[in-house]
């Protein structure tokens, strides 16, 4: 029997057997804190462990998207999230090189600053997928999401250097002056390049000695990879075919528009465009699965190979037929969550085996090819988030780009107690040996499953069980809850050191506090009363993946490379430029799972628009927060408050009479909005079993004039929460409710533990008093806990794996009710105007505030904003701590 046949034999075995031994290994101890937990195994906010095979390439502050190997081995290069290429030696795994990229044009600058405000980092700026040598090694082109393609010279010694900057042509839509450039092809000649042009659909043919344009061919939607074969260009289309006028659409960054499904309202499809190049024409498209992405042709160029992101399966396409032949699922079983995420692929140099990056399961599918039957052989761990493979013949290896690599932190020597925010980045390759024995590979695969929960996850499509009493959250999806109804509060933007760090029951660094007790005096009587949890995390790091993580438990393949500066959308929810369907998980929201499986639901602000108007303008300035205030408080009714949907199947579920982001309108507001309506739900003693609130104010806004100062921006949050609270368990419907709160990400917090760490609050009769929850928790945990108590399945393979909050409750109530307390800090306590500032320091400070987009979410250095933020609460004598200080700091705040 031939190696192949024995690999594939062995595999299917032990498909078969390994979740046996799985069900014997020992649960995993969820009091880890989330890092490095050893030499070799890091825990990370997902509840995943990373242990990558092979050699592993740290890239700190890098977040690698791409990779590419030189025609002769002697060269890995790899760029993501710096103004940098990367080059590796592929044997002693040194880094060579940081080569700068080629100076921008003179278009690409004013792009550049134009575009500034869907950059949370201004300096990332880099490429969705995109990088290639020439055909003799010579040069290297990479795709940058600004609008260029950056040219790199490779001398014989392999010196690289940067060559120029291709500008490309405008795009053919709306919002944009340069297109987005994503994968690139080059003729067998190297006299022609191939471009896929993200933002326009159209895949554009470029001479390559003069840069210049020579044809364009329109393609599907949102064009990622392309591939040459014969006289054919294939082109993947992460948003399936263009739409038609009778096509139901939904937004996909910068005014375009992309095939959504009628429910969800999530894009719900992905293609293939074939190009005949004699021709100039395209000739066919080929429906795929979701969101297709990475390609990669057979050695004998007989089928191509499509990953399907969004359906967990890889298309098999017939290149004489141009048809599909084959669709193999990248899932452990057929019927598994969704959440494998698929997205790179590398064939071997004979094309017997095929390597695909499951993005979410942090590894590396390994296929038996044969197409008609194609088989998952084995999994070889990577690190987080692997987005790019490429395959080197010659040394029987595999090089991954680890987009999220390990976790974010400095370079902490081992043993030593780091302290991190989230956005010290830390990607990483991995330079991966192939197995040669199917034993190998079978111990490898058995690592994997253990590592993304899979006994965890089969575990919870266990049915329910028959006369089980009500449990406050029951073991089994449909066993019997003692709550009814669910609220699920989403707060933004702080770590838990920032808040609790002065609590000393908890893990918390008081140096670190900045928004103490005497700021949110209602947080700390919740924590004290019911239960303060020290160890539970964010599992994003901004806004744009913290909303998807708080709401569907997963951040897509989309979401991951969006992160190259955000050029289609920063996808929160809170704006019309953000919202994109093609950037939501499509396994759906938390609300549509809810909604599919019968329940009633309220969203008050949540993924909403919001609009504030005089209702009698005349001539009369935009609102400001003190207008807002006053009137709120003395009920003058001078002002329009209102929200629109940003996805629509929340329409008929809305509050339209409240509002989500918008720093102008006072949380307390958002709150008398909900207690309103909760004395309605009381009048017909009917509650919805699932609300969720949205209350953002601890956002902050720096210290810009014309808003509250940072300590009243948050107190005002905190009385929100408080009154909340407070409604709820006074009112008839306290002994059936339960009351969960987090926020949607640390806004790059400083935290001693984690960067990822957050507050968390768990609220109920049941829950344990005066506790302190050292259990490790995040958020696909806490919507794994809502599901539980709703009778919902999990949405995906996160929330699946994911742990409930058990060690949150008691099994007998307590009906006490909470009472709100006052705040100390007057929530119209504004920032001063910048001229009556006299500190030399404090003025600089209000002086960058007013500078910046405040007023949109996350449109800011968040470095930036956190050192205004502390010394606006320490003063200048308590030093910012230098060690949260990443490199992208803008320097007018030193």
């Amino acid at each position: 029997m031939n190696s192949r046949k024995r690999l594939i034999r062995a595999g299917l075995i032990y498909l078969g057997s390994a979740l046996t031994a799985l069900a014997q290994v020992a649960a995993p101890d969820d009091f880890r804190k989330v890092g490095r937990i050893s030499k070799d195994e890091v825990f990370t906010p997902t509840s995943q462990l990373l242990t990558p095979a092979g050699t592993q390439v740290d890239l700190p502050e890098m977040r690698p998207q791409v990779i590419a190997l030189s025609p002769d081995g002697e060269l890995i290069v790899t760029a993501g999230k710096t103004h940098e290429l990367v080059a590796i030696h592929p044997t002693t795994a040194a880094v060579l090189q940081r080569v700068p990229l080629p100076a921008e044009t003179e278009s690409e600058k004013g792009e550049t600053v134009s575009t500034h405000i869907l950059k949370p980092d201004p300096e990332a700026q880099v490429s969705y997928t995109g990088l290639i040598f020439s055909k003799d090694g010579s040069q290297i082109f990479l795709s940058d999401v600004n609008g260029s393609i950056k040219v790199f010279g490779v001398d014989k010694q392999h010196k690289i250097t940067a060559r120029r900057s291709i500008e490309l042509p405008p795009a053919n839509a709306p919002r944009r002056t340069n297109d987005i450039p994503a994968g690139l092809a080059i003729s067998r000649d190297g006299t022609k390049l191939y471009v896929a042009l993200n933002l326009s659909n159209r895949l554009l043919e470029m001479d390559v000695a003069s840069g210049k344009p020579l044809r364009f061919f329109d393609v599907g939607a949102l064009p990622y990879e392309v591939v040459l074969v014969g006289d054919k260009a294939y082109v993947s289309n992460w948003g399936g075919r263009r739409p038609d006028a009778n096509s139901l659409t939904g937004p996909a960054g910068r005014g375009t528009k992309v095939r959504v499904d009628p429910v969800r309202f999530i894009a719900n499809e992905g293609s293939l465009t074939v190009i005949d190049l004699k021709s100039g024409k395209a000739v066919k498209e080929i429906l795929v699965g979701l969101h297709s992405s990475g390609m990669a042709s057979s050695p004998n160029e007989r089928h191509l190979c499509v990953a399907n992101a969004g359906s967990d399966n890889v298309s098999v396409i017939d290149t004489r037929k141009d048809s599909v032949v084959e669709t193999f699922s990248l899932r452990w079983h057929p019927n598994d969550f969704y959440g494998a995420s698929p997205n790179a692929l590398a064939f071997d140099r004979k094309g017997k085996f095929l390597f695909i990056c499951n993005g979410t399961q942090n590894a590396i599918a390994v296929v038996s090819f044969k197409p008609g039957s194609c088989q998952l052989a084995g999994l070889i761990p990577t690190g987080w988030f692997p987005g790019a493979i490429a395959y080197d013949a010659r040394r029987s290896s595999l090089y991954v780009a680890n987009i999220k690599g390990t976790l974010p932190g400095k370079d902490f020597a081992y043993g030593e107690k780091p302290r991190y925010t989230s956005h010290q980045f830390r990607g990483s390759l991995s330079l991966i040996q192939i197995p040669r024995k199917i034993e190998e590979l079978n111990q490898l695969t058995q690592v994997v499953l253990r590592n993304y929960r899979r006994a965890v996850i089969e575990e919870s499509r266990q049915p329910a069980r028959p006369g089980h009493a009500p449990q406050p959250v029951p073991e089994r999806v449909g066993e019997p809850s003692v709550f009814k109804h669910v609220v699920y509060i989403i707060k933004e933007n702080r770590s838990y050191d920032q808040i609790f760090g002065d609590v000393k029951e908890g893990n918390g660094d008081p140096a670190l506090c900045v928004f103490g007790e005497k700021e949110t005096p209602n947080q700390h009587k919740l924590v004290r009363e019911f239960a303060l949890l020290d160890n539970t995390y964010c599992s994003g790091i901004l806004s744009a993946d913290g909303h998807q993580w708080a709401d569907t438990a997963f951040a897509t393949d989309y979401m991951e490379k969006s992160f190259a500066g955000f050029p289609r959308s920063y996808p929160d929810g809170m704006e019309l430029d953000d919202v994109d369907a093609v950037a939501y998980a499509p396994s759906g929201f938390i609300w549509d799972n809810a909604l599919a499986h019968g329940k009633t639901l309220r969203d008050y602000g949540e993924f909403t628009f919001g609009e504030v108007k005089w209702k009698a303008p005349s001539g009369k300035r935009e609102p400001q927060f003190l207008d807002i205030y006053r009137d709120f408080i003395n009920h003058s009714n001078q002002f329009s408050i209102s929200c629109t949907p940003a996805i629509q199947s929340l329409a008929p579920y809305i509050m339209t009479n409240t509002i989500g982001w918008d720093l102008t309108v006072p949380d307390v507001f958002r709150a008398a909005q909900f207690i309103k309506e909760l004395k309605e739900f009381e009048k017909r003693d009917k509650m919805p079993d699932f609300i969720i609130i949205c209350l953002p104010n601890d956002h902050t806004s720096g210290t810009k004039h014309g808003f509250p100062t940072p300590a009243a921006h948050v107190a005002d949050n905190d009385l929100a929460f408080g009154q909340i609270v407070e409604a709820i368990s006074h009112s008839k419907f306290w002994k059936e409710t339960c009351i969960f709160a987090i926020e949607d990400d640390p806004q790059n917090g400083f935290d001693h533990v984690s960067g990822y760490r957050t507050t968390a609050y768990v609220i109920s009769p049941y829950t344990k008093r005066h506790a302190v929850v050292g259990m490790n928790y995040n958020q696909p945990g806490m919507l794994r806990t809502i599901e539980l108590i709703l009778g919902l399945p999990p949405m995906n393979q996160m929330d699946a794996g994911a742990t409930p909050m058990f060690d949150c409750f008691q099994e007998k109530p307590d009906l006490t009710p909470f009472d709100a307390v006052p705040n100390n800090v007057p929530l119209d306590q504004m920032n001063p105007d910048t001229h009556a500032i006299k500190d030399r320091r404090q003025r600089r400070d209000a002086l960058v505030s007013a500078r910046l987009p405040l007023d949109q979410p996350d449109r800011c250095p968040e470095d930036v904003l956190n050192k205004i933020i502390w010394h606006a609460q320490k003063g200048f004598v308590a030093p910012y701590p230098a060690w949260a200080i990443t490199v992208t700091q803008d320097q007018d705040n030193d």
